[in-house]
């Protein structure tokens, strides 16, 4: 009886000790199951949360319409002016300026944005197509 009494005094600290430690995180890496139990949780917050569409702001889309604008004219005047020094490269840097401008319209408009080639005039013709059928203007 002596014997199984002194190995309980000695087990339960070091078992209450050793679940204190498993709580404190190391900069190891966590056990598998601490990993799936805190993916699931998640995937069970996601399930719960409430998803709101992102609200644009109007004065947002109101300045993002008018750099469009301003861009636009710019590259209208570079094209106009057969005399100017280095005049492809800036276009070329102000047709860029404009399709991150358009990218940025249509993420705020919600149109999708296909992958492709920087500068493609295609993809920048059905992004101002689709912008424009969604009320914007520039």
């Amino acid at each position: 009886m002596m014997w199984v009494l002194l190995i309980f005094v000695l087990l339960l600290p070091g078992a209450l000790f050793w679940l204190a430690v498993m709580c404190i995180p190391s900069p190891d890496e966590p056990p598998r199951w601490r990993t799936a139990l805190a993916a699931r949780l998640e995937a069970m917050a996601n399930h719960l949360r409430h998803r709101h569409p992102p609200v644009t702001d109007p004065f947002d889309a109101l300045r993002v319409q008018e750099r469009l604008g301003v861009v636009a004219d710019h590259v209208r005047a570079l094209e106009r002016d057969p005399h100017l020094f280095a005049r492809a490269e800036r276009i070329i840097a102000s047709q860029l300026a404009y399709d991150q401008l358009l990218a940025e319209a249509c993420q705020m408009a919600g149109v999708e944005v296909l992958p492709s080639a920087l500068g493609d005039p295609s993809e920048r013709f059905r992004e101002e197509v689709e912008l424009t059928s969604r009320g914007w203007s520039w």
